[in-house]
């Protein structure tokens, strides 16, 4: 679904990724970890289209997203790649349900058509009592999940998640790791997740580890089951 194809990203001198070249599956939960610095985030963001590469190419299902101009580019990552940051990144003057909307609005879609699909998602993530709720009215496990509304509002081939439950406690934490194989089992939903979490890692299908901009190593594993 995704392939990543000779990606080079350096800054002045300083090379963050040198030749990345993988395939990235639809239905998988995707790790990518290693040590502050490696490029994790970068990679993250090439794929997601924040951040050009100065050489190679990135398709996403046959689209070469690195050809594309800005404007097409915008309206591309809107109604195909959904993000999860770990700071949620909510609007505080919004409430939950306005909040998951804004990528439907700016895709064109209705609001009639949005707000159904975003009480459809808060619904089934459990948050169908607080969807009048504005973020400082949330626990940082409920503004999380919000936040993943607001990802899958445009149904997306794939979402990217960096650091996602790096600002949560343990139990909101397994919570929302098991939410991503929910997710998974459920929507055949896409993950690729910039973590430093050993566990949400050993969980997920597929771990790529990056050392000094370069893949280490690729392990796929048999699809796991959320933790109990």
């Amino acid at each position: 679904m995704i392939k990543i194809q000779n990606i080079h990203k350096a800054y002045g001198e300083l090379e963050i990724l040198k030749d990345i070249n993988l395939e990235l599956d639809k239905g998988e939960v995707i790790s990518i970890v290693g040590k502050s610095g490696a490029g994790k985030t970068t990679l993250l963001q090439i794929i997601g289209t924040l951040l050009g590469a100065d050489q190679g190419r990135i398709l996403i299902n046959d689209t070469e997203v690195t050809n594309l101009k800005d404007k097409k580019l915008s309206k591309f990552r809107n109604e195909h790649i959904g993000f999860i940051f770990q700071f949620h990144n909510l609007l505080p003057e919004f409430t939950a349900i306005e909040n998951v909307c804004i990528p439907a609005y700016i895709a064109g879609k209705s609001p009639s058509e949005a707000q159904k699909r975003a009480k459809e998602l808060l619904e089934f993530l459990n948050l169908c009592g607080r969807i009048t709720h504005k973020p400082s009215e949330l626990s940082g496990g409920e503004q999380q999940r919000v936040a993943v509304a607001r990802a899958l509002i445009n149904s997306p081939d794939v979402i990217l998640a960096d650091e996602p439950s790096g600002n949560l406690d343990t139990a909101h934490k397994v919570e929302l790791h098991n939410l991503f194989f929910k997710l998974r089992d459920d929507f055949n939903q896409t993950f690729v997740i910039v973590t430093h979490d050993e566990q949400l890692a050993s969980m997920s299908d597929r771990t790529i580890r990056l050392r000094d901009g370069v893949v280490v190593e690729d392990t796929r594993k048999e699809k796991q089951k959320p933790l109990s």
